[in-house]
C-alpha cells in the first residue's frame, strides 16, 4: 500500500466562461470507482441539456484505475487533458465532471484541450486538497475507572480517536501509523498501569496530522 496520497477537500463545483461557452468543473472524492461512476450519472442527470458531460477519474491509492470520457469532443481534447491534470496535480480517489454548455464559437483542438484541462486544475486550487496517509486499525479496552482519563491522554497527544464505546469494559478505536505500534503499545501500558489491552486490526487511510485542505 501507498504510504499517503492526496485528494480533493471536499465536492463542489467551479465555472470559467470561454469564448461564451460555458464550462463547469464538478469535482468528488470517490473512494472505488463505482461511487466514480454514480457521480458522472448525478451530474449528467444535473445538465441534461449540456452540449457535453466529459469526465475523468483516478482510483487507488497509486492511481491503478484510470478512466476518461470525451463525451462527443473531438478524441483527446477533453477527458484525457482532465484526467493528465488529475495526475499531473498527484491526486487520488477524485473523479471530475466537466459540462459544456456551447456558446457558438469554436475552440479548436488546444482550446478545448486547455479549458477542458484548466478547468479542472482551477477546480483543484479553489476546493483545496487533503493529504491521507496509511495507518493501522487498533482497538483498546480498558475498565470504566480508566477509560475518561486515558481517551482525554489520546486526544491531548493528536491520537486519531475513531470511536468510543462503553458496555462492560470501554473500547476505543483508533488509527496508527504503523511505526509508532511498539512505541504506543508501551505507552499504553505504562498510562493503564498494564491494565489495558490492545488488538490490532487491518490497514486504512486517514487525513494526516496538519492535512487540512490546501
Amino acid at each position: 500500500m501507498q504510504e499517503r496520497y492526496r485528494t480533493v477537500a471536499r465536492e463542489g463545483v467551479h465555472e470559467i466562461e470561454i469564448s461564451k461557452s460555458r464550462f463547469l468543473c464538478s469535482l468528488a472524492p470517490a473512494a472505488t470507482e463505482q461511487e466514480a461512476q454514480d457521480f458522472v450519472r448525478r451530474v449528467r442527470g444535473e445538465h441534461p441539456t449540456a452540449t457535453h458531460n466529459c469526465y475523468a477519474y483516478v482510483i487507488g491509492a497509486d492511481g491503478g484505475v484510470q478512466k476518461a470520457s470525451d463525451d462527443g469532443e473531438p478524441g483527446g481534447t477533453a477527458g484525457v487533458p482532465m484526467l493528465q491534470m488529475l495526475l499531473r496535480r498527484e491526486v487520488r480517489y477524485v473523479v471530475a465532471v466537466v459540462t459544456r454548455y456551447y456558446g457558438g464559437v469554436k475552440l479548436g483542438a488546444g482550446g478545448l484541450i486547455r479549458a477542458y484541462g484548466g478547468v479542472v486544475g482551477e477546480a483543484l486550487d479553489a476546493l483545496g486538497t487533503v493529504t491521507r496517509e496509511r495507518f493501522r486499525l487498533a482497538t483498546v479496552t480498558v475498565g470504566h475507572e480508566r477509560a475518561g482519563r486515558l481517551e482525554n491522554d489520546l486526544r491531548a497527544t493528536g491520537r486519531a480517536v475513531r470511536e468510543v464505546r462503553y458496555a462492560e469494559a470501554v473500547t476505543i478505536e483508533l488509527g496508527l501509523p504503523d511505526a509508532d505500534v511498539d512505541a504506543f503499545r508501551a505507552w499504553l501500558a505504562d498510562a493503564t498501569a498494564g491494565t489495558a489491552t490492545l488488538e490490532l486490526g487491518g490497514e486504512a487511510y486517514q487525513d494526516a496530522p496538519g492535512g487540512r485542505p490546501v
